[in-house]
């Protein structure tokens, strides 16, 4: 059997053109983007100016305190992808001895302590320096306006809000005055300012004026960022305790000196070879490498077992999408060797494990007889329907949250082309910063408090994020750059995506509008870290027919809706004609490409 046609119509059309493409999972930063094209710069520019713009137009979904992950290719080295490396480690103080003696057995989701040391700032200042031309003030303009002028508040951000009001009433009451103007939750769409933020971009450029070159300039910010206020400030403000998500009062272990010892960098892309195409991840200490060996268990299968759209296609896409979950939560962490999990022999050994009917275990394999880390397996409390939606944030009165991410792509026409991926430092994520206008993330939530754990708790160590962009090649060069929001459902999400884009032949807007689904199945990356044994999410535009062949195969099946899951974005480049493109998900109504 041959693999599905694409959809009769799109919700918009796949964008081409010879100029620049950006794409976002907001309009306002797929604006900012563009406009830097517009104004001669290249693609890493304008990732920058529409990265920082998505701290003020999506703060429930990223924010300065926050990550990143970003893949690259330049045009002098179009057959080389890179990593952007936005992800701070966990600071001198977190121990699992320190999180024990406070009464825990996992990290909590909301709060100070949780906090990794934040790294996106430093990340797009470090790719601007190094690969952008434009000047950091001309970046960082359209970020001050908006955070002094205000932008729209997005219905999903006041629904945030709304969800946390009283956390913040009663506990944490800096992010009250922040988010709560005149004591109650804003109306969509009106204007949030946030002056306090604007401040500190307005201190970064101030911090290089006098430096003689761009580079000094921009390096004069990083250090400012790194060993001044900012990292004063913070450290200085969470060592107050404060409510957590497990309901106890804790204080930060984050310090100056952990600001300090940290910067961003760069790193060599993990790549797999998949139907004439190479894919390209970050490495183990983020999810990434899990959709490569996803792409190498299905590359031989027959087309129809690749598709989703059809009853057997699902199925075999799910039961992987559990076999690489798996790999991933018992064999993935910071410095985590990933040569037998890509292998020949390991992957035809998790091919073969794929039977007809649904896995009710969870089943990493063995990689050099060693079995892994089994973390312990929470069920969920019914909570797959509230967290089936695209992806949002989801908070308790407890702090209780389940944050996401947004997600940018630039390609120029010189042929430079960038996915970035943003999260962390979400405005529930823990108390606000009076004098930054913003708080720290809380990554650490995906760090154990075991020691024979991979991505276990440790100073100095990466959490194991799930932030995870995708940079596509095609004989020796990038051809597409993708990504999407979604916490553990973003390579999910980019799986059938991609199978449709590299083995159907469908456009991305084709792809990204087509029905799709995900499993729970997995040990969820965030606070209370739960696990759903046989749980599949699905649309309901997938039809009857697949739905209902997934619970013959003993599935548990949740149907989301019709518009539910995923928030994809890329960008692309016919490297024969040089003709570009970009496609946006409609899903959510904020997400929006641009481009001629």
């Amino acid at each position: 059997m041959s693999f599905s046609a694409p959809p009769a119509f799109t919700t918009r059309p796949t964008l081409s053109g010879t100029f620049g493409m950006a794409a976002s999972t907001h309009w306002i930063a797929t604006a900012v983007a563009q406009s830097m094209l517009e104004r001669g710069g290249n693609a890493f520019d304008a990732a920058v100016a529409g990265g920082f713009a998505l701290h003020v137009v999506e703060p429930h979904l990223n924010g300065p305190g926050g990550d990143l992950v970003g893949i690259f290719a330049t045009a002098g080295e179009p057959g080389t992808a890179r990593v952007l490396m936005g992800q701070g480690p966990a600071p001198a103080g977190a121990t699992i001895t320190h999180f024990r003696s406070e009464g825990l057995d996992l990290v909590p989701g909301a709060g100070g302590l949780a906090a990794a040391v934040p790294g996106a700032v430093d990340a797009w200042l470090l790719l601007l320096r190094d690969h952008g031309t434009l000047e950091l003030d001309d970046v960082l303009a359209p970020t001050i306006g908006y955070a002094r002028a205000g932008v729209p508040l997005l219905p999903t951000t006041v629904a945030t809000i709304e969800r946390v009001q009283d956390l913040f009433r009663v506990d944490w009451p800096s992010s009250a005055e922040l988010w709560l103007p005149d004591g109650g939750v804003p109306a969509a769409g009106s204007l949030h300012r946030n002056p306090a933020y604007a401040g500190v971009l307005e201190r970064l450029i101030t911090a290089g004026a006098e430096a003689p070159t761009r580079e000094a300039r921009i390096d004069a910010a990083r250090d400012e960022w790194a060993t001044g206020f900012v990292a004063q400030t913070a450290s200085a403000f969470l060592r107050a305790p404060h409510r957590h998500a497990s309901g106890g009062e804790h204080a930060a272990v984050i310090t100056a000196d952990d600001f300090a010892g940290f910067r961003a960098g760069y790193e060599a892309a993990v790549t797999a070879p998949f139907r004439g195409h190479v894919v390209a991840k970050a490495g183990a200490w983020c999810q990434g490498p899990a959709l490569l060996e996803a792409l190498r268990i299905l590359e031989p299968l027959p087309d129809d077992l690749l598709d989703v759209s059809t009853p057997d296609g699902a199925h075999t896409v799910i039961e992987t999408l559990k076999l690489v979950l798996a790999d991933r939560d018992a064999h993935f962490g910071d410095g985590a060797a990933l040569t037998t999990l890509l292998g020949d022999d390991f992957v035809a050994a998790r091919r073969e494990s794929i039977g007809a009917e649904a896995s009710r275990e969870w089943r990493p394999g063995i990689v050099d007889g060693d079995p892994g880390f089994r973390p312990p397996l929470r069920r969920t409390a019914d909570e797959q329907v509230a967290f089936a939606g695209t992806g949002e944030p989801t908070v308790a009165r407890t702090g209780e949250t389940r944050g996401d991410t947004c997600h940018i792509d630039v390609v120029d026409r010189w042929g430079n082309i960038v996915a970035v991926t943003p999260s962390g430092g979400w405005l529930q994520s823990s108390p606000a910063i009076p004098e930054l206008g913003f708080c720290l993330g809380t990554r650490l939530q995906m760090m154990w408090l075991d020691e024979s754990a991979p991505s276990a708790l440790r100073p100095g160590a990466r959490p194991r994020t799930t932030l995870t962009p995708t940079l596509v090649l095609r004989d020796g060069a990038a051809i597409a750059a993708l990504g999407t929001p979604g916490g553990d459902q973003q390579d999910q999400w980019q799986l059938p995506a991609l199978l449709r884009m590299l083995v159907g032949g469908w456009t991305a807007q084709e792809a990204f509008d087509a029905p799709t689904l995900h499993t729970t199945a997995l040990v969820d990356s965030f606070w209370p870290r739960t696990w759903e044994p046989a749980g599949v999410v699905v649309e309901d535009r997938l039809g009857d027919d697949v739905i209902d062949g997934l619970r013959r195969r003993g599935h548990d099946v949740v149907r989301a809706g019709d518009w539910r899951l995923g928030r994809l974005s890329a960008v692309g480049i016919d490297r024969e004609s040089g003709l570009l493109w970009g496609a946006a998900n409609a899903r959510g109504m904020q997400g929006y490409a641009a481009g001629r």
